[in-house]
């Protein structure tokens, strides 16, 4: 692939990455030239790896002598075994008035946090979760936006050693109960509403069902979307304002607990079934997330890092990380595009933003539009570009350096929230080639494997798995006493290996491709093909707005069925369906034309704005669809069901 940005020399010397070799040589007698020995001496030598994190970065608490105490199965390996610590003093360690926290509106509200007030307010709600008898272990629930009282929030909760959990507010009732009901907190706080797209959604009835139907909870507190508003219902228990003012602003105190103590339980899509709560380790995570902050996106203190999340996605539990690197957090609740595409951009420009992470459905929509804001807006403070969620295409690379910034690190990064992190990330030191995630996450043994379980060279598709122990990995699964699901998610299908269900390929550049969710892989003709291959080719249409593929058994074999969003006043002719196979023979191959190309209004989504392909896929074959509450737009399936064309009959 066609090299896209490279850093200067001059770059490379002033990166994190590079100072952290230069002082890993010295105390370990290492050469560490490149990111390739770097990352070869992070899988080779983990003890010393993440010894050498934990002093480079000065993590706060008592390390203990035993790094990393080894098992047989990968999954019981143990970091830091002996350590204890308090994320929040770790995230909290800043304490002055320079800014800590920005939050804006899709209606222009704007607000600011300093050190000094973030401090304040984690002292305040720190206090009143003591007074409702919230200790360590208890569980704290936000069923919130992404404004700063979620995160000081968070940060309160684990200074108590407290366990946090959150999800949005536009899931709908059997949704956060489903979630809620497994982890069974004591305390709920919840928003009066939000604003999405112009428009005012309450949470007041939905409230009202969510509390009674979690039994555990000991007190529910309802935050005014203008914070500084009493007028609420009477039959609310209590308001923020009652909740944290009666305790005056002091010091924080920090509860330490080992390092491998539950920080958050995050929750899968949940499109397949009743989601899985994913328990995360306090220090597990807190190091990943360094690792992945200050060596692979270079993030230092008082830098602004943006990333367009709620809290129900795993994107929102990083970017509140970056706290620990004495970053700025830059934070958004609303649509993207409102009242106009440019709002994220714009938001650029406002806050001198240097780190921007969205989607790559966000500039999938941006390079539909035709919106080219290198010639609209002022991003000269922009350094770094993530895009996740799904993979981003090679037309995907071209649009940001052609339209958003010539100059930016583009980092293509790909993990889960199974590991809370990334299994493949950016490196601020080598070249970005088009189309290609740079490099495997630093301490993670990537490997590319075919059904046997034999490793695959460039060019070769297979499934993404790690075959070295990693801090993030999963504490365990709630309702899960025996450990079988935990097993059964990650390690089966690869013995002794972390199996994350991706179809991916190595680069003759050392980087990778994924090619889609590996349960989502299309198998036409006993022929495994990568779903992102196809969205590559058709997305690129301007007749069309978006794509999904699934694959039909159909006569003992598979066909593909590609249902595609045509933009206005474009028509499904027989001309465009040409034109859509005729691209895929030629610019991937035959086995990638569909059987069937349908026009569709919508196509479903779960909150995090992935598309549900296997949503699809389970009404088109006639199966119950598990759990619809884990879907934005649950009423879009309704188009799929039994349509003639797609009858096996």
């Amino acid at each position: 692939m066609r090299e896209l940005w490279s850093p200067s020399a001059e770059k490379v010397k002033a990166s994190q990455i590079y100072d952290f070799c230069r002082t890993a040589e010295s105390t370990y007698g290492l050469e560490l030239p490149d990111y390739q020995a770097l990352h070869s001496w992070s899988t080779e030598a983990p003890a010393s790896f993440w010894e050498h994190v934990w002093e480079k970065f000065d993590i706060l608490g008592n390390r203990g002598e035993l790094v990393v105490e080894y098992n047989k199965n990968l999954q019981e390996s143990i970091f830091f075994p002996q350590a204890s610590l308090n994320v929040s003093e770790n995230l909290l360690r800043r304490n002055d008035r320079s800014t800590a926290m920005i939050w804006q509106d899709e209606l222009g509200s704007r607000s600011e946090l300093n050190w000094e007030e973030l401090h304040r307010l984690v002292s305040q709600l720190q206090q009143a979760l003591r007074g409702i008898g919230i200790g360590t272990g208890d569980h704290v629930a936000a069923w919130m936006p992404n404004r700063p009282e979620t995160y000081a929030l968070m940060l309160a909760t684990a200074s108590l050693g407290a366990v946090f959990t959150s999800t949005s507010p536009d899931f709908g009732p059997q949704g956060v109960l489903d979630r809620f009901n497994q982890v069974k907190p004591k305390l709920l706080v919840a928003t009066e509403g939000y604003f999405y797209g112009g428009k005012w959604f309450s949470c007041l009835e939905r409230l009202d069902e969510i509390e009674a139907g979690l039994p555990s909870l000991i007190e529910t507190v309802l935050l005014p979307y203008d914070s500084e508003s009493d007028n609420m219902p009477q039959n609310v228990r209590t308001l923020w304002s009652e909740f944290i003012n009666i305790y005056q602003p002091s010091r924080v105190e920090y509860t330490r607990v080992g390092f491998n103590h539950p920080w958050y339980v995050l929750f899968s899509s949940g499109t397949t079934g009743k989601p899985k709560c994913i328990v995360h380790r306090t220090g597990g995570v807190l190091l990943k997330h360094l690792v992945e902050h200050k060596l692979h996106c270079d993030i230092r203190p008082g830098d602004r890092v943006f990333y367009y999340t709620s809290a129900g996605w795993m994107m929102w539990n990083w970017l509140a990380s970056t706290l620990s690197s004495e970053a700025t957090l830059i934070l958004y609740d609303g649509s993207p595009f409102y009242p106009n595409t440019s709002r994220l951009f714009e938001l650029v420009e406002e806050a001198e933003i240097n780190l921007f992470g969205v989607s790559a459905k966000f500039i999938d929509a941006c390079s539909k539009e035709n919106l080219s804001p290198a010639g609209i807006h002022d991003l000269g403070s922009l350094k770094t570009i993530c895009s996740t969620g799904s993979p981003l295409s090679p037309e995907g690379f071209d649009y940001i350096y052609k339209d958003v910034k010539k100059d930016v690190h583009l980092q293509s990064i790909s993990g889960g929230t199974d590991l809370c992190g990334c299994l493949v990330a950016g490196d601020p030191t080598s070249p970005v080639h088009r189309g290609e995630i740079q490099k495997p996450a630093l301490a993670m043994a990537i490997e590319v494997l075919d059904e046997a379980g034999n490793l695959l060279g460039p060019g070769q598709q297979g499934e993404l798995a790690c075959s070295s122990p990693f801090p993030s990995m999963p504490l365990y699964f709630l309702d899960d006493p025996d450990g079988t699901k935990y097993k059964s998610a990650y390690f089966e299908r690869y013995p002794g290996k972390w199996h994350q269900g991706d179809f991916a390929e190595w680069t003759e550049n050392g980087g990778i491709i994924i090619h889609g969710r590996s349960d989502a892989t299309l198998n036409p003709g006993g022929v495994r093909i990568g779903t992102a291959e196809i969205y590559r080719i058709v997305d690129s249409f301007p007749e069309v707005q978006e794509s999904l593929v699934i694959g039909q058994t159909w006569e003992k074999d598979t066909r593909i069925i590609l249902f595609v969003i045509l933009v206005d006043q474009v028509e499904l002719d027989e001309q465009l369906r040409i034109k859509i196979k005729d691209a895929l023979r030629y610019g991937a191959s035959p086995r990638h034309v569909p059987a069937i190309i349908i026009e569709t209004p919508d196509l479903p989504r779960t909150r995090s704005g992935k598309l549900s392909e296997l949503a699809v896929r389970s009404v088109v074959e006639g199966k119950p669809v598990k759990n619809t509450e884990a879907l934005a737009n649950p009423e879009s399936l309704e188009y799929f069901y039994e349509r003639e064309d797609l009858s096996i009959d």
